[in-house]
């Protein structure tokens, strides 16, 4: 990978808002990752929300006010990666749709998706990582969300990553493509629905046998981590940019402090 910084790649890195809440850790984990990567890497402190929550619940105007804010912060770089399948999602294919109708906004919008990228589908398919220096004892089980599989078509990329990783034995849990009931706001409009496919996805990382959950929306996760937590489960969960830059050791999300 290149060092000379005239030949670093500017990344300007996409802090999610649940990121900032509730899990800053996988911030720095990324930004690690995306530095051993051979990136310089930037957070410009003007970003906001994607926009994604009011896209989602039909306030166009105001998703749309989000999304020529966030183009006008991150158009200067040569990428955007954030550790998120559902933001960038938001970014790639609902943003030039959002500004169909301006076609100034339209072109600039659709310039961006070009250049933006979920975390880990960046670094294997844009910087070829193949692997990672790190090394992390125990059997993980990994979920699928389904921005990240069904939407950007991050699949096999966290696996090759994790398969590098020393001493982590990979456990596939069953129905792993299953959505596992976060949604966003569908977990709040349908509680029961949502419980119901929570139910079994924690199911299944029991029977996998494995005593972590990773994967790479923190929503899933923090949607996990608490029937994990109400079940008496003692499965640790981590977002796999953790795992893979070797900032693991503290508590898993949902754990003690």
């Amino acid at each position: 990978m290149p060092t000379d910084n005239a030949t670093r790649p500017r990344v300007g890195l996409f802090a999610t808002c649940l990121m900032n809440l509730f899990r800053p850790n996988v911030g720095f984990a990324a930004a690690r990752l995306l530095e051993d990567a051979g990136c310089s890497v930037e957070v410009p402190q003007a970003q906001t929300c994607c926009g994604q929550p009011g896209y989602n619940s039909g306030d166009f105007e105001a998703a749309r006010a989000l999304a020529r804010q966030l183009i006008e912060v991150f158009e200067g770089y040569d990428y955007v990666v954030g550790p998120s399948g559902s933001c960038m999602a938001t970014l790639r294919h609902d943003y030039p749709k959002l500004l169909a109708d301006d076609p100034a906004w339209r072109a600039r919008a659709e310039a961006l998706a070009a250049k933006s990228h979920e975390l880990l589908s960046f670094l294997t398919d844009v910087r070829g990582v193949r692997s990672v220096p790190t090394r992390y004892a125990g059997t993980v089980t990994y979920h699928d969300s389904c921005s990240s599989m069904r939407g950007l078509g991050v699949e096999a990329q966290p696996r090759l990553l994790l398969g590098s990783v020393a001493g982590l034995s990979l456990a596939e849990m069953a129905d792993r493509e299953v959505c596992c009931g976060f949604g966003g706001s569908f977990c709040v409009k349908y509680p029961a629905i949502s419980g119901r496919l929570a139910g079994d996805k924690t199911a299944a990382v029991a029977a996998s046998g494995a005593d972590t959950l990773l994967g790479g929306d923190l929503g899933c996760l923090l949607h996990l981590a608490g029937k994990l937590r109400r079940d008496g489960q003692p499965v640790k969960i981590f977002h796999t940019a953790e795992v893979l830059a070797g900032m693991a050791d503290g508590p898993g999300i949902g754990g003690e402090a």
